[in-house]
């Protein structure tokens, strides 16, 4: 499973559900006594359910950094996605945010999180294959297209798996009930956030493209194809640069997730 630092997971759920819960309407949240959100980072989704529920609200992760983190709005508790540290039938409902598409065997995670729900089993995810850019500095769009392809080829989990969660969720022999998408939109204007200026600076180091290097390099990218696409990349992070200090920098991205419900069998 790959390992996320507190600034990534921040950087990444920053606003998610700040413009709207709907998707979440299927959780029945109103309704929920106690909910386990599995790999909680940071805390982004546990806060949310604890606004949205009057039950009580536990998050779990294996990071004991990221926990720390989530520990100060809700309980939390250290634990693999693979063998959860609660009896059977604990939780009412069990939801995890952006967890699947990175473990190697979603349905097994799932049919544990089935073990100690006795209602529900949820799933937040994205689908990264699909995600769309629209910036002010004309190659931001292709380039990230392009190594995003690169990243998808090599990676050895389906970072893509929100649109097809529901047959991970029957593997796992959860009842799916519904499915529904909720677009998260990040947005970059002036004035420019602490992370956006970060972000901008990676770009022109090409320092994002470095942390995936070995994934982009194990699937059909060669290392020619890889410092081509780096010096592009950094390229166009010196225009990123360059429109932040002229205030004219835009950027809208939009990353589909996709919430997936369950019953599991004995409920």
């Amino acid at each position: 499973m790959r390992e996320f630092s507190e600034d990534y997971l921040s950087r990444t759920r920053e606003g998610m559900w700040a413009d709207s819960r709907d998707a979440l309407e299927p959780l029945g949240l109103d309704s929920r006594e106690r909910i386990l959100d599995v790999g909680c980072g940071t805390g982004e989704l546990s806060r949310v359910l604890a606004a949205e529920s009057p039950g009580e609200v536990i998050g779990c992760d294996a990071d004991p950094d990221l926990l720390a983190a989530a520990a100060e709005y809700v309980p939390a508790v250290a634990g693999d996605a693979y063998q959860l540290p609660f009896p059977d039938e604990t939780f009412d409902l069990v939801v995890c945010q952006a967890l699947l598409i990175n473990l190697p065997e979603p349905a097994a995670a799932l049919a544990e999180f089935a073990r100690v729900s006795r209602d529900l089993v949820a799933a937040v995810e994205p689908d990264n294959a699909a995600v769309e850019i629209d910036s002010s500095v004309d190659a931001e769009g292709p380039l990230e297209r392009r190594a995003r392809r690169a990243y998808l080829d090599g990676v050895s989990t389906d970072v893509a798996l929100g649109a097809d969660a529901s047959e991970a969720f029957e593997d796992a022999g959860l009842e799916v009930l519904a499915t529904r998408r909720y677009d998260h939109v990040r947005t970059v204007e002036p004035p420019y956030s602490d992370a956006a200026l970060r972000a901008a600076r990676r770009k022109a180091t090409g320092d994002g493209l470095a942390d995936d290097r070995e994934t982009m390099l194990s699937g059909a990218l060669t290392e020619r194809e890889y410092d081509d696409l780096r010096g592009s990349w950094r390229e166009m992070g010196r225009d990123v640069i360059e429109q932040m200090q002229a205030r004219e920098y835009r950027r809208e991205e939009i990353v589909p997730f996709h919430v997936t419900v369950g019953r599991t069998p004995e409920s």
